[in-house]
């Protein structure tokens, strides 16, 4: 590939920045994981404070002399104030939680269903573009990305549960019958005040437990297992199997705790105490959803965890940390999906319905295809998937990177019919009847130099976009097609 000017979009410039405040590191500390980290360090202390004070509140209770009243009394504000403390900072936690969710749909929802799901695809493959595909960083970065695209497959899959009814009796069906008679997919355009009570009830929730579900791995127990004893083990390398085990057990238990100890529910801050006490009941309904939710997701069977898991797994392999990870593989990822679901592990309706939203192929992912205008002059080109809800699964629409092999920043958008894609076999073999001359010929049109195509196959059943999205000009492939 040529070389280009680099830079990022304001838009990519965002997810960047966005996918920092979850996973990543700062000088701050302050990303929903490093305040997750921060917690489990102190928390020792913090209950040895706690119990510090309560001790020395009963032995002063004990005694009978004069001043023991006054030193109860200084410690039990010392205690009441510490107790304050605490709830100050888990009243943060939340807000500063509660801010990201309320970032994540402003950048993957709008009023129509249509303007969301493209809002989700360009917000999904920018993340799946923005992370590598070789070298030593794959495992890395995947680990900080996943939790936020994970985020989006849930309130898309949310969507199509809601629109199939697929959520009897639950707590998000008695949110949904307060709608009265609305559609679900004309909430955000017909009734504000109830579509935004949906937002904060069980959208901004949901994301809550999407983003918090495997945070418990890095409590100090958990990093115990995976860095081994002397924490000179592989962060990702493959648990035995009762190691994994165990680390299961851990990362819900402790993901569990900091939920509830260590962000909670937010603290009222009005006067009256019938807001209060409706305000206090609801966060409490909302807190013990997210908390089900985390529960139910460890073994889903039918249940309400579904809507984890299914993208948990999905995530998992699309940016997997795995040594295996193999960019050409991802579109296999519902293989292993319906083998989980007819392993009893998840519902094959609900891998039924993201296998609709999704396609086969993942957001982002670098398509091959021979062109409909080909005319003689035989070559195939280069596309990436931008759009969700293909009408045929198999057959993702994608905008073109390239334009008579070379590199273009305003293709248009095309539907890569299974007889001209060639990740399928059948369509490779009939196109490697070409001599091979001409695929060098294209193949020197589309690699920057000698080294990159010695790596390459010579007739590539996908590419790998990374250094084309590298360039500002082509950052915008969601943009109206040309």
């Amino acid at each position: 590939m040529s070389t280009y000017s680099k830079g990022d979009t304001n838009f990519t410039g965002q997810v960047k920045a966005l996918l920092n405040k979850i996973y990543g590191s700062s000088p701050l500390k302050d990303s929903v994981l490093e305040r997750a980290i921060a917690y489990y360090d102190l928390r020792d202390f913090t209950q040895l404070k706690l119990d510090d004070l309560a001790r020395n509140i009963a032995t002063q209770k004990a005694k009978s002399d004069d001043k023991s009243a006054v030193r109860i009394a200084k410690l039990e504000r010392d205690q009441k104030e510490y107790y304050r403390e605490l709830a100050f900072e888990r009243h943060e936690r939340f807000q500063h939680l509660h801010a990201i969710c309320l970032e994540i749909l402003e950048l993957s929802e709008a009023e129509s269903f249509d303007e969301t799901n493209r809002k989700s695809a360009k917000l999904l493959g920018t993340i799946q573009l923005i992370s590598p595909t070789e070298g030593q960083k794959v495992a890395l970065t995947n680990e900080v990305n996943k939790p936020l695209y994970k985020g989006i497959l849930t309130l898309r899959l949310l969507d199509q549960l809601c629109l199939k009814k697929l959520l009897p009796n639950s707590y998000i069906d008695q949110i949904l019958q307060q709608a009265d008679s609305l559609k679900y997919e004309n909430l955000a355009t017909e009734n504000n005040d109830v579509y935004q009570r949906f937002v904060e009830r069980v959208k901004i929730p949901l994301l809550m437990a999407a983003i918090l579900q495997d945070i418990g791995t890095y409590h100090p127990d958990a990093q115990n297992i995976i860095l081994g004893g002397n924490g000179e083990n592989d962060h990702f390398r493959t648990l035995k199997v009762e190691e994994r085990k165990a680390l299961l057990q851990i990362n819900y238990r402790e993901t569990v705790k900091y939920l509830i100890e260590g962000i909670g529910a937010p603290m009222y801050l009005g006067n009256s105490k019938a807001e209060r006490d409706n305000f206090n009941q609801v966060e409490a309904n909302k807190l013990l959803f997210i908390k089900h939710l985390l529960k139910s997701s460890v073994q889903p069977k039918q249940g309400l965890g579904n809507l984890l898991k299914v993208p948990q797994i999905y995530a998992s392999i699309v940016l997997s940390t795995k040594e295996s990870y193999n960019y050409k593989l991802l579109p296999k990822v519902y293989q292993a999906l319906y083998q989980n679901a007819e392993r009893g592990i998840c519902r094959k309706d609900v891998v039924d319905l993201l296998y609709k939203i999704t396609g086969a192929f993942p957001q982002g992912y670098g398509i091959t295809f021979i062109p409909s205008d080909i005319d003689g002059n035989v070559r195939y080109e280069y596309g990436v998937v931008t759009q969700l809800y293909p009408e045929n699964p198999t057959e993702p629409v994608c905008r073109s990177a390239t334009r008579n092999l070379a590199f273009i920043g305003h293709g248009h958008d095309v539907t890569v019919i299974k007889n001209s894609n060639l990740y399928y076999v059948e369509t490779a073999k009939k196109f490697s009847r070409i001599s091979k001359e001409r695929l060098n010929e294209i193949l020197e049109l589309l690699s920057s130099n000698y080294q990159e195509r010695q790596s390459l196959d010579l007739l590539p059943r996908c590419w790998q976009p990374t250094e084309y999205f590298s360039t500002k000009n082509h950052q915008k492939l969601w943009n109206r097609s040309q």
